[in-house]
């Protein structure tokens, strides 16, 4: 009974996202493909909603998104299938998204990525093309003043460690001087999908940590920088393991942040 019921899960996960994607290419065509934060924080918001409600996974916020007016470099760890449901469903103010290409070929996924005007990237093994699509997202976030969300690790990370960061995330900010805001996923073992879609109902906690000041960053610092904001990863996910709350301290070594208690997230 229980394959069964996933099955039908994932009939009606695939079925909502088609016709969730063809409301959005709906609602696009009389807007001229203008409105990016209509259909990304109205409708997508909801789309990513009813997809965790389908899967009977409920997700609590602590803390809250940047104000849209600062252009902020959003992150998080990404351990789970799971992760991409709960960012759309976050509705972030003003900000696009890095997404795989392949997921590209899947029509649902390409509809939407396409109306909300995701950076597509491209595996590891192409480095010259990750460069260039990485120059061309300096270039239009610069000119928008846009957010954007990506993940530092590049891939689901399912062994519950926190993977290596990759560079693109933090060149971005130092090139762009926007800050940084941590959000990180706490899903529990016994619910997460891992690499695979089959969820078990349950709750998610998504924390907004505070955010990072990025104005003293330079290239010349720029792996000292990921390095220390991997630290506070690994300090966020052993504090999670051991008490179940985040670390007293939420600073990192890098210049230009200030002591938060974790105490002021709520």
């Amino acid at each position: 009974m229980s394959r069964l019921v996933t099955q039908l899960r994932a009939a009606g996960t695939l079925l909502f996202m088609t016709a969730g994607s063809l409301v959005m290419l709906a609602a696009a065509i009389p807007t001229l493909f203008l409105a990016r934060r209509f259909y990304s924080e109205v409708i997508g918001r909801w789309l990513g909603a009813m997809v965790l409600r389908i899967w009977g996974v409920r997700y609590r916020i602590h803390g809250a998104p940047q104000p849209e007016n600062l252009q902020t470099i959003y992150i998080s760890n990404h351990q789970s299938t799971l992760d991409v449901f709960l960012l759309i469903a976050l509705g972030l103010p003003r900000t696009r998204f890095f997404l795989s290409g392949f997921l590209k070929k899947l029509p649902p996924i390409g509809i939407v990525g396409t109306l909300i005007r995701i950076f597509w990237t491209v595996p590891q093994d192409y480095p010259e093309k990750r460069r260039e699509i990485f120059k061309r997202a300096d270039r239009v976030l610069r000119e928008t003043g846009d957010s954007v969300y990506l993940s530092p690790e590049g891939m689901r990370v399912t062994t519950g460690e926190i993977g290596h960061f990759n560079k693109g995330s933090f060149h971005l900010a130092t090139s762009l001087h926007a800050q940084i805001a941590p959000i990180y996923f706490a899903i529990p073992r016994e619910i997460d999908p891992g690499m695979g879609y089959a969820a078990k109902p349950g709750q998610v906690h998504l924390y907004f940590l505070p955010p990072i000041d990025t104005t003293t960053w330079t290239l010349a610092g720029l792996e000292r920088n990921r390095d220390a904001v991997r630290d506070l990863f690994v300090r966020v996910r052993e504090s999670m393991r051991s008490t179940g709350r985040l670390p007293e301290s939420l600073t990192i070594d890098a210049a230009g942040v200030s002591p938060v208690p974790a105490e002021a997230i709520a």
